[in-house]
């Protein structure tokens, strides 16, 4: 595929609704806290995203912002294991979207004082989820296993930023990939 063609594919992958749908609830362990990222188009995106973003970035941010994702993501896990309520998941979840893609599409550079709380508050949102998915079994191997696909799609993420040249037509695609995701985002609110 060339890369003239991805945001086509991408487009077409966004409106397919059935990829919208978790599957695999019930289980537990490593495995089944891998997988469940790559089960929901809402997640994959969101942490795809994180990465996209954190190579806008410059020093320390580059890697504080995934890193503080993981550790909002695992507190968000924490609080649900506990029973704590927290409310509208599913409406956090598709936020994340809509905001990152927004800062993504317009390339905005946040201090790491504002970036890194919006970042990790958003995050709590998908740990939540992913602990309420969870089926029966250890938290930690699952956790542990969300864990390591999360971080393995803000690095997938963050590479395809870096390997994307600043030119203009990278920049322009950068831009697209954050318009799709927050309209991801968007349509997932209206939903």
């Amino acid at each position: 595929m060339t890369i003239r063609r991805f945001p086509i594919a991408l487009a077409l992958t966004l409106v397919a609704g059935s990829a919208m749908a978790h599957s695999g609830h019930g289980e537990a362990g490593l495995a089944a806290g891998f997988v469940h990222p790559f089960t929901g188009l809402d997640h994959m995106l969101a942490m795809l995203a994180v990465g996209l973003y954190a190579a806008r970035q410059s020093g320390a941010l580059r890697w504080q912002l995934p890193v503080g994702f993981l550790a909002a993501m695992l507190a968000g896990a924490g609080l649900g294991a506990l029973g704590v309520a927290m409310p509208v998941v599913e409406g956090g979840i598709a936020a994340s979207l809509l905001v990152i893609g927004l800062l993504i599409a317009f390339m905005v550079k946040l201090p790491a004082r504002v970036a890194l709380p919006l970042v990790a508050g958003l995050a709590t949102f998908h740990g939540y989820a992913h602990q309420a998915e969870m089926g029966a079994g250890p938290l930690a191997l699952y956790a542990a296993g969300f864990v390591a696909a999360t971080a393995l799609l803000h690095g997938a993420g963050y590479l395809l930023a870096r390997w994307m040249p600043e030119a203009g037509w990278a920049i322009g695609t950068k831009r697209v990939l954050g318009v799709a995701v927050a309209g991801t985002g968007a349509v997932l609110l209206g939903a």
